[in-house]
């Protein structure tokens, strides 16, 4: 098929950008002499004025649609100077797929992309308001800086591995009040076991033969240097932390009535909650359906079909790693609850392993997300633990486990209760 052909089904005036580190190429298509296209590419820079420049050019040809390739994060700005002025799409680069041997050049793929806008053959990608933009850089930023300090964590652990002290054998913990305490001293120069386990507060107190073989080391002065430093980098990512969590709930605002509703939800604590409205946002009118949200969180089962057979894939494909971090933890912190979700949890992992359950737990939980966020005032109605149990058929059952029983090699004999 022609690809100048069906001009009654294209966008009339509609731009495509190729988007570089330094420099962008535009491509506009706009109806020309007769029953033809107009075409025009132009080359761009990525500074701030270079971007309104060709915005002016745009405006002026009346374009009404710009669309752009996801690139690194090269589109960010771009997307933010044009979203106020015209209707501005991200698009997936996997959309966007050359022909196979067509040549690649910026020129030909600003084309390319512009033929595709102009068919309406893309899609949008999901591209939050700024209030939700602002949110997230906080909250990912948290996410990141969480993992420095676990890293940072670990390397402490494994240098008093290496200098014989066994103090994470005994406390769950080591950077709680008594490990710190006990850490500060083994800086200072204490060596001797008693003493450093006497430091021990709390429940500890009651491990103080424990930790002082634990103490039985070599730890010297190398070992106390590398210490300092590498607690100073934990004491510093806890600073940066709690600043960027008085931070979130400053710019938390109008989302906080959101937030507080889905922490209704079993599993979803409020820090939980920002993370993801950070990634989702509170309007739902973006996704027809919770089924189509969960297909964008990569929540849902995909399907391949050929030949009239459907061919099982064994996962839901990569989607927004970090929402999938926090359902992640909510299916699991659920599970651990007496709750409808908890129930459902333990029964599929019963069945079918953890795993699975996190990713069908994650999934019921961001319908149930998506169902508060649409409904003003909505919250979470818990079914009851009990929920499966109660609509079992009992005589089901029994036949069940006496077909069990049968196929083990046994004769079944059934006696009513006294």
């Amino acid at each position: 098929m022609d690809l100048d052909s069906g001009e009654q089904h294209l966008i009339e005036k509609v731009a495509a950008i190729d988007l570089g580190k330094a420099e962008m190429v535009c491509c506009v298509r706009v109806p020309g002499p007769g029953r033809g296209r107009a075409q025009e590419v132009r080359t761009f820079s990525t500074m701030a004025p270079s971007v309104l420049a060709m915005a002016d050019w745009l405006a002026g040809l009346g374009v009404t649609r710009v669309v752009m390739e996801a690139t690194s994060d090269y589109w960010k700005p771009v997307f933010y100077l044009l979203e106020d002025t015209f209707e501005t799409w991200l698009v997936n680069a996997r959309d966007v797929k050359h022909l196979p041997g067509r040549p690649k050049t910026d020129r030909l793929d600003a084309v390319w992309l512009c033929k595709l806008a102009e068919r309406q053959m893309l899609r949008p990608s999901f591209v939050p308001d700024p209030p939700v933009r602002r949110l997230r850089d906080l909250t990912r930023y948290r996410v990141d800086l969480v993992g420095v300090r676990t890293a940072e964590k670990q390397r402490v652990e494994k240098l008093l591995e290496d200098a014989g002290v066994k103090l994470s054998v005994v406390a769950s913990d080591i950077f709680g009040v008594s490990g710190r305490a006990m850490l500060a001293a083994l800086i200072a120069g204490e060596r001797d076991p008693g003493v450093l386990a006497d430091l021990a507060r709390g429940r500890m107190r009651s491990k103080k033969a424990l930790l002082e073989a634990a103490f039985v080391a070599r730890f010297g002065t190398h070992h106390a240097f590398l210490l300092t430093a590498m607690l100073a980098r934990v004491d510093a990512a806890n600073a940066d932390i709690a600043g960027i969590e008085e931070q979130i709930t400053a710019t938390l605002g109008e989302l906080h009535d959101a937030a507080s509703r889905l922490v209704t939800i079993p599993g979803i604590g409020a820090c939980l909650a920002v993370a993801i409205i950070a990634e989702i946002g509170v309007d739902m009118s973006r996704f027809p359906t919770a089924g189509h949200l969960c297909s964008w969180a990569k929540f849902a089962p995909t399907v391949h079909e050929s030949a009239g057979k459907s061919k099982s894939r064994p996962g839901t494909g990569h989607g927004n790693k970090y929402l999938a971090r926090s359902l992640g933890e909510a299916a699991v912190m659920a599970g651990r609850s007496d709750t409808f979700l908890g129930a459902r949890y333990r029964r599929i992992a019963r069945r079918r392993g953890k795993p699975r359950a996190i990713v069908a737990v994650g999934r019921s939980i961001l319908v149930a997300i998506w169902h508060i966020l649409s409904t003003p005032g909505a919250t979470f109605i818990d079914l009851g633990a009990d929920y499966y149990d109660s609509r079992i058929n009992p005589e089901r059952r029994v036949r069940n486990h006496v077909r069990d029983l049968q196929a083990l090699g046994y004769r079944v004999i059934l006696e009513p209760a006294a």
